[in-house]
């Protein structure tokens, strides 16, 4: 059998296969999935991808499998990680990590001010793939950049630098690095007090992955198979977000996987609220909560519950922790997975979510709101297994809408459109975006609107 596209999903847990055809047509074909266990601890996750085509081709009931192109995303080992550093926590700090985490990385440290002995230890102990520097608005503060990039250059880490603060450090950033092929100095990402501008520094991120990053054991050979790009498995679902909103309206994306949950909104919010903001925020955000995960991160999910409401809504925890694997096999474990999708949707949307606060002063109380806006959203969309794959998932999503609010959090409207990536297919679907819009775009609508 021979295909146009193939596109593999490299996870934390699963490694997933997904198969296009008539892909320059006006009537694209998602031709069937496969999946395996991705294969990290064998040390090549060529193995579990050569697995995922194998179950692709059982599937399909044919013998062999040809594609024309191959495009991949990957968050296995640990997805790419980032260190992040800048001069204000609430402001150039903040703004970097947006733009690290809308490019698809896990931030695993975030630095406001000059960095000390400690910040630099820690940051060894990382061990990142990419390092953010940010700090100061447009000819405002300088010092504190170029410090910490002094500091930076000195450990010696042989690791792609991207530069993201004050226009006029970027001469002397080049000049600290000059010893090192791998920095990239791009606009600032706080460039005034009420401006952010991270969509520069984003796409840098998702370039220097592709060119220079080695995500797991055996993936500088995953282009032995792969001729396309390959991406961030979080970026890819950020991109195809934007597209949803470029086409269809402002989107909230709830992703639920084996490691983390992200939630992706593509929106400006309304007019209202925007004059009530402490603070900018970017119309295209992503949250992504290391500690939500069904299977890597399972017993932290059950410690958020409380294993005793568990046992109280009859399950048998002890049982499920010693049987479950990575996909729910019996009906008890996929109620199980159900029930910590549900608490890591709404905990992963409260996380992400701003909302409106009250405080006092000598003129009485005054209205502000803080975080992102989500009221204007007119899609939920529920992506990843635990959400797909299983019958709840859009039971799961409503409650978003219908949850009780006390915390005035600026949630989307009742009335606001569920929908499903029946296919699971939205991570996929993002990376073959950069090139086939428009198939895109009929591949999405009908995995959005598969009849049962």
């Amino acid at each position: 059998m021979k295909i146009d596209v193939l596109v593999a999903e490299i996870g934390s847990t699963t490694t997933v296969v997904n198969g296009f055809h008539h892909i320059h047509t006006d009537t694209p074909q998602f031709v069937g999935q496969g999946q395996a266990a991705t294969s990290v601890l064998e040390g090549d996750v060529r193995i579990g991808l050569g697995n995922a085509i194998k179950d692709l081709k059982k599937n399909l009931h044919v013998e062999s499998l040809e594609y024309e192109e191959m495009f991949a995303t990957s968050s296995a080992a640990g997805g790419l990680k980032m260190t992040v550093h800048g001069l204000v926590h609430d402001m150039t700090a903040r703004a970097a990590k947006e733009a690290a985490l809308g490019a698809g990385a896990i931030v695993h440290m975030v630095t406001s001010g000059k960095l000390r002995r400690t910040d630099l230890k820690k940051l060894e102990d990382i061990k990142p793939n990419i390092i953010l520097i940010a700090g100061g608005v447009d000819y405002g503060e300088r010092e504190t950049a170029l410090e910490n990039a002094e500091k930076i250059a000195a450990i010696g880490l042989s690791i792609p630098i991207i530069y993201a603060g004050n226009i006029e450090n970027q001469e002397e950033i080049k000049l600290i690095f000059e010893d090192t092929e791998k920095l990239h100095v791009v606009e600032n990402v706080f460039p005034k007090i009420d401006e952010l501008n991270v969509e520069p520094t984003r796409k840098v991120i998702q370039e220097v992955f592709e060119k220079n990053i080695v995500h797991a054991p055996g993936m500088e050979h995953v282009f032995d198979m792969v001729n396309e790009s390959i991406t961030p498995t979080p970026a890819a679902v950020m991109q195809l977000s934007i597209l949803i909103n470029k086409h269809f309206g402002d989107v909230l994306v709830l992703d639920v996987g084996g490691a983390t949950t992200d939630a992706h909104s593509v929106t400006s919010g309304s007019e209202m609220v925007s004059r009530l903001q402490v603070s900018p925020e970017p119309t295209a955000k992503r949250t992504v909560e290391g500690d939500l995960g069904m299977y890597v991160n399972l017993k932290n999910v059950v410690h958020l519950i409380g294993e005793e409401k568990l046992i109280k809504e009859g399950f048998d925890v002890k049982k499920i922790f010693n049987d479950y694997k990575y996909i729910p096999k019996t009906e008890e474990e996929k109620r199980f997975v159900e029930r910590l999708a549900e608490e890591a949707v709404l905990r992963g949307v409260e996380r992400h979510v701003g909302k409106i606060r009250y405080v006092y002063g000598p003129t009485g109380r005054s209205t502000l709101a803080e975080g992102k806006d989500l009221t204007q959203i007119q899609y939920i969309i529920g992506t990843g297994g635990a959400l797909t794959r299983l019958d709840n998932g859009t039971e799961i999503l409503k409650k978003v809408v219908t949850q009780e609010n006390p915390n005035n959090y600026l949630l989307p409207s009742k009335d606001v459109e569920i929908l499903l990536d029946h296919d699971y297919i939205m991570a996929s679907l993002g990376v073959l975006s950069m090139k086939y819009e428009a198939a895109v775009i009929k591949l999405l609508e009908n995995s959005l609107y598969k009849k049962k």
